[in-house]
C-alpha cells in the first residue's frame, strides 16, 4: 500500500508541484489543505501516514498544527516545509514533535528522501540549518521541556498577530474572561508586561515572522 501524504500549504502552485512530485514517486496524496486548521480536520478524518506542513500558513501555522496533530492523529508523522533556516524555528519545530524539517530550496529528491527516512523511524533535518543545532536535534539533546502550554502558545501567537482579547476568545471558542486569564498567566510566566514584548518573544520563538 502506498504511503499516504497530506499536503498543507496556502500556495496552490506549490501544492500542485508537490502533488506531481510525490505521485511520480509512488506516494498517494490523500488531501491538499490551505491552512493549519484544514490540515487538522483532514488528518483527523483520513489518518495519513505523513503530513507535510508549511510553517507559514494563515490561521494556524505549521508548527502549531504539528503540535496538535500529535494529539488528534498519533500515527501521522509530521514534517515541516519552510523557507526559514533560523535556529529558533527549528527548536520550536522539535518541541512540536515534528520528524523532519525540510527547506523549500532543497531539491525534490531531498523531500522524497526525507519522507522515506521518517517512515523508517528516523529524523531528517535540512542541511540549510546550523550544523550544531541539527546534530543536537538528531540526538535529542536540544529538546528541552517547554514552560509554555500549547493553549498558551495559541494565545501568544494570536496576540502577537494583533488580535484583541475578544477576537482571541472567538477564534479559540473561549469566553473573554478565560482568554484574558490565559494572557495574564502567560505574561506572568514570561515576565513580560506589554504586547510589544509578547510580539518580540513570539518572533524569537518562530511563532510569527518578523
Amino acid at each position: 500500500m502506498p504511503i499516504g501524504v497530506l499536503i498543507a500549504d496556502d500556495h496552490p502552485i506549490f501544492r500542485q508541484g508537490l502533488r506531481t512530485l510525490l505521485s511520480s514517486q509512488g506516494f498517494s496524496v490523500v488531501a491538499e489543505c490551505v491552512s493549519g486548521y484544514d490540515a487538522l480536520d483532514q488528518a483527523k478524518r483520513l489518518r495519513p501516514d505523513i503530513a507535510l506542513l508549511d510553517v507559514s500558513m494563515p490561521g494556524l501555522n505549521g508548527i502549531d498544527a504539528a503540535r496538535e496533530m500529535v494529539q488528534i492523529s498519533p500515527r501521522t508523522k509530521t514534517m515541516l516545509l519552510t523557507i526559514h533556516a533560523e535556529d529558533q524555528y527549528l527548536r520550536e519545530a522539535l518541541r512540536s514533535g515534528v520528524k523532519a524539517y525540510v527547506h523549500k530550496t532543497e531539491a525534490g529528491t531531498a523531500l522524497v528522501q526525507a519522507i522515506h527516512e521518517v517512515c523508517r523511524g528516523n529524523m531528517y533535518v535540512s542541511p540549510f540549518v546550523s550544523k550544531p543545532i541539527a546534530e543536537a536535534c538528531r540526538t535529542g539533546s536540544d529538546v528541552r521541556p517547554d514552560p509554555i502550554t500549547p493553549r498558551e502558545l495559541q494565545i501568544l501567537r494570536l496576540v502577537a498577530e494583533g488580535h484583541t482579547t475578544a477576537e482571541v476568545a472567538k477564534e479559540l471558542n473561549l469566553s473573554v474572561k478565560t482568554a484574558e486569564s490565559y494572557r495574564t498567566r502567560l505574561m506572568g510566566k514570561l515576565d513580560i508586561h506589554d504586547t510589544a514584548g509578547l510580539v518580540r518573544y513570539a518572533i524569537r520563538r518562530g511563532l510569527i515572522s518578523p
